[in-house]
């Protein structure tokens, strides 16, 4: 009996069969992310591969291609080169949301609400789990921040701004959060090199918002520094909605450095500041 829901009366549509390459792929990287294929091994070589799956020369060669971009081969030339397992790791993912991004034209809105969403946590974790070189690190990149604004240069502020930001996330210590934040880093940074946007000012609240969250990191409390995040991105917004500005970032296609934004000054009550 026909199926009456479907117009042509078909049972079957129309089914995507999988390329070689990609089938081969898919199996190297099951076995590779669950240990069958330990890090450091050999892979079988392209003529052992060709042998053992019947498929083409060019089939094997594109598989290979496709692991090596996922991180999760690495190829050495030369006498006892070869392929070999990789173990995955956060540069992956690093890699993966960058093309992903650059791939993509992004909203404005979009990379505010990321980071109206992400930053926060960032520095909540950072508060409760920084070291002593995480916090010196932060104190060294606002320093900087502090330096170029100082010496006018914006083009090397917005991208110390930037560092600042990532330099927050990695104290957090989640592999997966700074993994984000590298990765949408030149977002970030396109997204506030903005025509008459960083004026000394502009600049100045951002260095005074970043000394309250690094205050707040350095005395552990971690609702005073989402708190305080929350309000230093949140002011990028305020910023924002007073310019036009394009409703899609524009990226290079080669990788870049990391960003900054402008903050809003703390106006929290002096017993918060004390915290």
């Amino acid at each position: 009996m026909r199926d009456a829901s479907r117009p042509d009366g078909r049972i079957v549509g129309e089914l995507r069969v999988p390329k070689a390459s990609e089938a081969l792929a898919d199996s190297l990287r099951t076995a590779i992310l669950e240990g069958d294929l330990p890090a450091g091994s050999p892979l079988a070589s392209e003529r052992e591969l060709v042998d053992q799956t019947k498929l083409s020369r060019t089939a094997v060669r594109e598989a290979l291609r496709i692991l090596e971009t996922e991180g999760l081969v690495s190829v050495r030339p030369g006498r006892g080169g070869g392929t070999f397992v990789r173990r995955p790791d956060a540069a992956v993912i690093t890699r993966s949301l960058d093309s992903f991004i650059r791939s993509h034209r992004i909203r404005f809105e979009s990379l505010i609400e990321i980071r109206e969403s992400v930053e926060p946590i960032c520095a909540g974790f950072a508060a409760e789990r920084r070291t002593d070189d995480d916090l010196k690190l932060l104190r060294d990149l606002n320093e900087e921040c502090r330096s170029t604004s100082r010496d006018g240069d914006v083009p090397v502020f917005l991208t110390d701004n930037v560092k600042w930001h990532v330099a927050v996330a990695a104290a957090s210590h989640n592999e997966l959060l700074v993994s984000f934040m590298e990765a949408i880093s030149e977002a970030i940074r396109a997204a506030t090199d903005i025509a008459d946007f960083n004026s000394d000012e502009i600049r100045a609240r951002a260095i005074r918002a970043h000394d309250k969250v690094n205050a707040a990191i350095a005395d552990g409390d971690a609702e005073v520094a989402r708190r305080r995040m929350q309000r230093h991105v949140s002011a990028y917004r305020e910023e924002l909605s007073q310019r036009a500005v394009p409703e899609e970032l524009a990226l290079d296609a080669k990788p870049a450095e990391p960003d900054t934004e402008p903050a809003e000054e703390d106006t929290e009550p002096a017993e918060e500041e004390r915290s």
